[in-house]
């Protein structure tokens, strides 16, 4: 089999010849697929002939993307998505519901806990927070009507890392599915079908789209879980078997929601998959080098990286990650204003929120990303408001250092 970074620049077969024999997929922006009769268009939308019927529901273009995640993943199979959360929020549709509960951390990213408090939980689903590096507590917040345990490879902005196969083996005991949020580590960094996760959901808008260009987000259903125990997925499974929560999304929730990716965004994608690996590199290793330089300064009064020696997740990171420890970290200043003198005298690094963008990026979580959330509800979030958040690009990491580096001077 040949190694990632060289599977990720070749494109998997898809059984169709282009009729150009194109090396790349052309972007089919089209709506509409036509038939030559009408029992080729009958069969296909019964689902008894694979074709593309509407843009809404597959597309060439967004198939070629898909396959390559699949491939480069190990997945049985994967559904691409409008965006990261769109794939988040499909998830936990196909899976839960009005009445039932999902088991996860309040260490999650912004605008997943509004999903989850302010969306979802009016509509009957309830959350339970608990510490999910605590096997205990996890299992103890799990019951009958407990429908997924949901976690993220790195939590965003903590730094956190929790052991996923640990937790695997939880909601194995428990006969739910762990759905995992890859998106600061992506199929290059971590196996999640190795580690047990039974779904992963992945910001493609991250790492994958190649240097911020686009918006998008996979479901990867790593094919270990079996679906037979999924309540809400039980006429799905009589007719589909292992490929029961795939149809789920595919002829249903995904379908109904309308949360498709654009090919043009799918196109884009494809393209920066093939560079992926070496962006990943560069950037993990950018954010160690920051982390370093950090953590030995005066003005920095602590450093959350898992690739740092002093950090609680370094072992289990280590282990779960392939050696490399993600793009991300999060520093500490004396106070807020000290964090915003920092960003403004930055001349390099840009004020913006995303992550793994070709350009290292910072912003102050506290007054951003978490803006929506009270004080009290931050601080139970392990946030604070002297805490700056760096998401490095692929920069030489001299240059960054020395922007760094004069930007705390100026404080």
């Amino acid at each position: 089999m040949n190694t990632f970074a060289t599977q990720a620049v070749h494109p998997v077969p898809s059984g169709k010849q282009d009729i150009h024999a194109a090396l790349r997929t052309p972007v089919y922006d089209s709506v509409a697929f036509e038939f030559e009769t009408a029992r080729e268009m009958e069969l296909a939308f019964t689902g008894k002939r694979p074709s593309h019927t509407y843009s809404r529901i597959s597309n060439p273009t967004v198939e070629q993307f898909e396959l390559q995640i699949r491939a480069l993943s190990g997945a049985v199979g994967v559904v691409a998505v409008s965006s990261g959360m769109s794939a988040i929020t499909t998830s936990v549709l196909a899976l839960a519901g009005t009445g039932t509960n999902i088991v996860t951390s309040r260490h999650l990213f912004g605008n997943t806990l509004s999903l989850f408090e302010r969306t979802l939980r009016p509509w009957g689903l309830e959350t339970r927070y608990v510490d999910l590096n605590d096997p205990e507590e996890v299992a103890g917040a799990m019951d009958s009507n407990t429908k997924l345990v949901f976690c993220e490879t790195i939590t965003n902005p903590q730094m956190e890392v929790v052991d996923i196969s640990m937790l695997a083996g939880i909601a194995e005991r428990h006969h739910v599915p762990l759905v995992v949020d890859g998106t600061v580590t992506t199929p290059y960094l971590f196996n999640g079908k190795e580690h047990g996760a039974a779904v992963e959901v992945i910001s493609s808008t991250k790492y994958i789209s190649g240097g911020a260009t686009s918006i998008g987000g996979v479901i990867v259903d790593h094919g270990g879980f079996d679906w037979k125990q999924a309540e809400k997925l039980a006429s799905e499974y009589r007719a589909f078997g292992r490929f029961a929560f795939l149809m789920k999304l595919r002829r249903e929730v995904y379908r109904n929601t309308g949360a498709c990716l654009s090919p043009h965004n799918a196109w884009l994608q494809t393209l920066g998959l093939e560079t992926m690996p070496l962006r990943i590199e560069k950037s993990c290793e950018n954010a160690y080098a920051a982390a370093d330089f950090l953590e030995s300064h005066e003005k920095v009064t602590s450093v959350n990286y898992p690739g740092l020696d002093s950090s609680p997740y370094h072992v289990v990171a280590e282990k779960q990650f392939r050696g490399r420890f993600g793009g991300i970290l999060t520093f500490e200043l004396q106070d807020q204003e000290r964090c915003y003198l920092f960003m403004d005298n930055l001349k390099l690094i840009r004020r913006a929120t995303n992550l793994n963008d070709n350009k290292t990026l910072v912003l102050h979580p506290w007054s951003t990303i978490f803006c929506e959330f009270s004080d009290k509800q931050k601080k139970a979030m392990s946030l604070s408001s002297s805490m700056v958040r760096l998401s490095c690009g692929i920069e030489d990491s001299s240059d960054i250092i020395r922007d760094m580096t004069q930007a705390l001077e100026a404080i």
